[in-house]
């Protein structure tokens, strides 16, 4: 089995990246996040997980080893693929995640194309076996977070972009409407 990947970046779409390694192209599916931060022509270490189906090989990647265990992990659960796991990595990261299980908040596995109201209940809860999650992982309001995501999207700004301004407001800033303020400032830094 492929465990890590460590080679050039030759080309990239949204969620694929191809790594020459030694002059070979290994194409891995890799969340948004992971293909918007690799350059071309640089290096890159992945670390990998190899879905072998029937019909092809898939070899999925990832900048760490967590966000490559909690992928495993959601894979483990019945009725969902590596592909819908990626999705849901796609929209929440694994500390995201931690806390949408502790707090038993769904709000993030819905937005996932596929994943009903029934389907997130039962990640969530197959998960809380699974994942162990601390008292930190609940001290963040997730439902505030989904709040505020909402309330930036609304406001015009792509997903992605509010997403991200949101990981990088301080964790002390508590309640929607202050997080909202402060990925404001952020994303008006950017432009």
């Amino acid at each position: 089995m492929i465990s890590s990947l460590s080679g050039t970046v030759r080309h990239k779409d949204l969620n694929t990246l191809v790594v020459d390694i030694s002059g070979v192209g290994y194409k891995v599916l890799v969340p948004t996040e992971v293909a918007l931060e690799a350059t071309l022509s640089q290096p890159i270490l992945l670390w990998t997980h190899l879905a072998v189906r029937e019909t092809s090989l898939d070899l999925f990647g990832f900048l760490d080893k967590e966000t490559l265990g909690i992928f495993e992990l959601l894979i483990t659960i019945s009725g969902i693929g590596p592909k819908t796991a990626l999705g849901i990595l796609n929209v929440a990261s694994p500390a995201t995640l931690r806390q949408a299980v502790a707090s038993s908040d769904t709000s993030y596995l819905t937005r996932v194309s596929g994943i009903g109201r029934k389907n997130a209940e039962k990640i969530v809860l197959e998960l809380k076996d699974k994942l162990k999650v601390s008292k930190d992982d609940v001290a963040i309001d997730t439902r505030g977070e989904g709040d505020a995501l909402e309330a930036l999207v609304s406001l015009g700004y792509s997903e992605r972009d509010a997403r991200e301004a949101l990981k990088k407001v301080s964790k002390d800033v508590e309640g929607a409407s202050e997080r909202v303020r402060a990925a404001l400032k952020l994303l008006a830094t950017r432009t």
